[in-house]
């Protein structure tokens, strides 16, 4: 057993502005969708950095893959705060998204202004087959990591055939995944304990092993036995004065945007139903793509399907998480619905795009400042673990019927009965290939499929 004093061997503790460097790029570079922003995490602060240990990752890895909302921005959030208690958690995970939330409303900008120049179009046109396949290239990540034996399996296949023949919601499948991994946790827990290995992160990669004694893992930071801070320790008080913050910001905005512009307003509307959205809807982006779609297209009209379609293919060439193409749904539903008359068109859909930024991710800080100081008491313990675990299998499901989703509509635009898109199946075919054989990076994959759409629709 290690002993629980210090290990001489961790790094130093950064600065609140040495973790704000880090946030602040991370924000700018984290291209990939959630898998690729997980990994880019693990890589900095569990291999190279040492801030947090391999198991400590996956403990809050886990728990975050149960919240609704984007796992890799709220992870980053508890990370963050793990490390520089409130303060840290805001900064990482405001970072996490402000980036990506300027360069999409430039996007949407020249979107809604050019969007029907040929060019632009053929654009959109390869990029569509491209969102397909990283999606494909999602689930074979997740499923590769967290799939480690025939339970997990098991779980995956039924939630994606109870989403996809069943239909049926996605909360009562994490409940449901919930429930599996618990009692396997009791019947089977060699097989549903938390990310499988638990090796500690690896030393710097030029680092010598020692010639005179047994090698000795590196340490990290918070490493699998160091105290859990005193900031995150459970407590009744704590978490009242939490929700009490929040419930008090939440109201105060969306109380504003009532009183500006009545309850039937559009940001009103868009406030409420991006709310329920983030509370509502779990396994991040991918799982409540459907859920915006179904509001923001059908029942509001905020935008169209094909615009939807042309939203996510955007958010996939910007950095931050993939549901930031709510900011897109908000700013072509302020621009279409000309909310601060026709002359203000783009201060209309900034405006939009800022405040479903706001209200969708409120939830994700909410869900991390209230649940983290009981998370981290619950580390090593299988009996909170093995459902996460059940959990992360389920998610797998479902993102392969959003992949499925997808394929249909970019293959058969029209419907089934209509003309088969071979250009977009060759294009989507090779952007599979070169995420998943060649292992591209995805904003290579995207630029190259923008341009072959460019070259076959464009002009």
């Amino acid at each position: 057993m290690r002993s629980t004093a210090p290990n001489l061997n961790a790094p130093d503790k950064p600065s609140l502005s040495e973790a704000f460097a880090y946030w602040l790029k991370l924000g700018f570079i984290s291209f990939g969708g959630p898998a690729g922003q997980i990994a880019m995490l693990h890589e900095d602060l569990v291999v190279r950095k040492r801030w947090i240990s391999e198991a400590r990752f996956l403990h809050a890895l886990n728990y975050c893959m149960l919240l609704p909302g984007p796992e890799a921005q709220q992870l980053a959030t508890y990370i963050g705060w793990l490390m520089h208690r409130t303060p840290g958690g805001l900064m990482a995970g405001g970072l996490f998204v402000l980036p990506s939330l300027f360069v999409l409303t430039g996007l949407s900008w020249i979107y809604m202004a050019w969007g029907n120049v040929p060019a632009v179009a053929g654009i959109l046109y390869g990029i569509k087959p491209a969102v397909t396949a990283i999606v494909i290239s999602a689930a074979y990540r997740i499923g590769s990591r967290s799939l480690r034996n025939n339970w997990l399996w098991g779980i995956a296949s039924v939630a994606f055939l109870a989403i996809f023949v069943l239909q049926l919601p996605f909360p009562l499948i994490v409940l449901a995944a919930g429930l599996a991994g618990y009692l396997g946790g009791r019947w089977a827990p060699e097989q549903f304990a938390a990310g499988g290995t638990h090796g500690k992160s690896a030393g710097p990669i030029n680092a010598k092993p020692s010639t005179t004694s047994p090698q000795v893992p590196a340490a990290a930071i918070i490493d699998d036995d160091t105290p859990t801070p005193e900031h995150a320790r459970f407590g009744w008080g704590r978490s009242v004065r939490v929700v009490f913050v929040f419930l008090s910001v939440w109201l105060a905005a969306i109380s504003a945007m009532a009183a500006l512009f009545g309850w039937n307003g559009v940001l009103t509307q868009m406030a409420w139903f991006f709310t329920k959205a983030a509370l509502l809807t779990f396994g991040g982006a991918y799982a409540v793509l459907p859920y915006v779609n179904q509001g923001a297209v059908e029942q509001f009209h905020w935008l169209s399907a094909p615009q939807m379609m042309d939203g996510l293919a955007l958010g996939e060439t910007t950095p931050g998480p993939l549901i930031m193409v709510v900011s897109f749904v908000g700013f072509v539903g302020g621009w279409s619905k000309a909310i601060f008359g026709p002359d203000a068109l783009l201060l209309g859909g900034s405006v939009a795009g800022a405040v479903v930024t706001f209200f969708t991710f409120l939830p994700s800080f909410f869900f991390i400042f209230l649940g983290g100081p009981f998370i981290e008491s619950t580390h090593g313990q299988l009996k909170f673990t093995a459902p996460l675990t059940g959990i992360t299998a389920a998610v797998v499901g479902v993102i392969v019927n959003l992949a499925v989703f997808f394929a249909y509509h970019v293959l058969w635009p029209s419907g089934f009965g209509a003309t088969f898109e071979w250009g977009a199946a060759a294009i989507g075919v090779a952007a599979a290939l070169a995420l998943l054989r060649y292992k591209l990076s995805v904003i290579s994959v995207v630029l190259a499929c923008a341009a072959a759409g460019f070259a076959f629709k464009g002009f």
